[in-house]
């Protein structure tokens, strides 16, 4: 197992967000502690027809002023090149790399920056969009921009080409793990020595009719709180019902300690381990004992050198299913013993609903956040808790205060792949 050297660590220096709580990572800390909800109707699209008629959508600037506005980092005519989920992507990456302060400007510091950037689906409005014209208008009607505004890989792209990126690039595309194996992937190639700063998070904007549709009729989708949307996203509830579609880009810069202090730049936490493993058990179900989930756990921990009780928060994946939610508690029991209240778990998704592959990169963002502020946020929604959960600290409606010197994030995504990150105090 490769292991970061505890005189070196890798750390966090910037951070960017663009959720449903609204765009920039002071928004979303301030918005999540508030107790405020990015569940709404689905304006979207027509949605008369459609079981499912609410999700988590990323407030637009014209709504909220601390809203979504491509034109803040993006070219007007380049928008018409890019779904939604890239244009999202470079509003995160901008912020982050803003923050990092990393401007790398020789061919060596270029080609030592790697460029990860996951997406659990890519630009799946789009090619529904063009797979429509191409039956209803004819071939000749598609923008020569097509396939590139919806390939998965280019927020990578684009965002690799806007700073001058240079080393490895690519784009872990396993659901709703893959912007926590963005930075898993980040972290072992500065291990490696194949980049000394990675760029690494998700994106995704596929708040669609046939996302909405193919989810619901998984009955994957809470389809019981149309009418209070606020009220959908509800982990580890009695009244839980499905979780909540959702959009939005998550992005983190990180480098060794060593090399963040020698051009000044400000540690805010260390990645300090990552763990991931297969179910090998079903496609959409996870292991009901949670076997794979505890095994990114234990590697994780291992990875960081630390031990679980020195876990103080854990940051659910929990979506608001009942298997994925009992899976997860039943993984999280068997790593953590009878730590009971000791252990605080909270899953932020109650906020801003699932993210899909964006999750674990907006996951881990608060989970550095909460470090830093040594504060929990908190489960909304969390009226009748779970038996099989309550033994735990579920940090009920409102945020907590709690001193916090390690912290862990969860992730996993269908197909059974399973994706921990542990975060410690810079």
């Amino acid at each position: 197992m490769l292991k970061p050297d505890p005189a070196d660590p890798i750390v966090v220096t910037g951070m960017g967000a663009v959720t449903p709580l609204g765009v920039g990572v002071a928004t979303n800390w301030r918005r999540l502690l508030a107790g405020e909800s990015g569940v709404r109707p689905n304006t979207r699209f027509d949605v008369t027809d459609f079981a499912c008629k609410i999700a988590g959508l990323v407030p637009e600037k014209s709504d909220d002023p601390e809203g979504f506005d491509p034109l803040a980092a993006i070219d007007p005519k380049d928008i018409k090149k890019m779904d939604r989920f890239i244009q999202y992507g470079l509003i995160a990456a901008q912020e982050a790399i803003a923050q990092s302060g990393w401007e790398p400007k020789t061919e060596e510091e270029q080609q030592a920056t790697a460029t990860i950037i996951a997406s659990g689906v890519g630009g799946e409005p789009l090619l529904v969009e063009a797979a429509y014209t191409v039956e209803h208008k004819g071939p000749r009607r598609l923008s020569p921009f097509t396939v590139p505004a919806f390939l998965a890989n280019l927020a990578a792209g684009w965002i690799s080409i806007r700073y001058g990126f240079r080393g490895p690039i690519g784009t872990p595309v396993t659901a709703c793990a893959a912007s926590a194996q963005a930075i898993g992937d980040g972290m072992r190639m500065i291990l490696t020595g194949e980049a000394e700063v990675a760029v690494v998070g998700g994106a995704e904007g596929s708040v669609d009719p046939v996302s909405i549709a193919g989810f619901s009729a998984a009955r994957a989708l809470n389809t019981s709180f149309n009418d209070e949307p606020e009220r959908a996203s509800r982990p580890f509830d009695m009244q839980r019902a499905g979780f909540v579609l959702a959009e939005g880009a998550a992005v983190l810069v990180i480098e060794k300690l060593s090399h963040a202090r020698a051009r000044g730049a400000t540690p805010l936490a260390v990645l300090a381990g990552y763990g991931t493993s297969a179910d090998a058990y079903h496609l959409t179900a996870g292991e009901p004992t949670g076997a794979g989930a505890q095994s990114a756990m234990r590697k994780a921990i291992a990875m960081a050198g630390v031990t679980p009780d020195d876990i103080g928060y854990v940051n659910a994946h929990a979506t608001s299913t009942e298997v994925g939610d009992a899976a997860e508690i039943a993984g999280i029991s068997a790593v953590f013993g009878e730590r009971g209240k000791t252990l605080a778990i909270s899953s932020t998704k109650s906020s801003t609903g699932h993210m899909l592959g964006a999750a674990g990169g907006i996951e881990a963002i608060f989970s550095v956040l909460a470090l830093i502020n040594d504060t929990l946020p908190a489960t909304l929604n969390l009226d009748e808790p779970d038996p099989v959960a309550a033994a735990f600290d579920l940090v009920p409606k409102t945020p907590k205060t709690k001193a916090l010197d390690y912290v862990l994030s969860n992730a996993f995504g269908f197909g059974g792949v399973n994706a921990t990150l542990v975060f410690g105090r810079a």
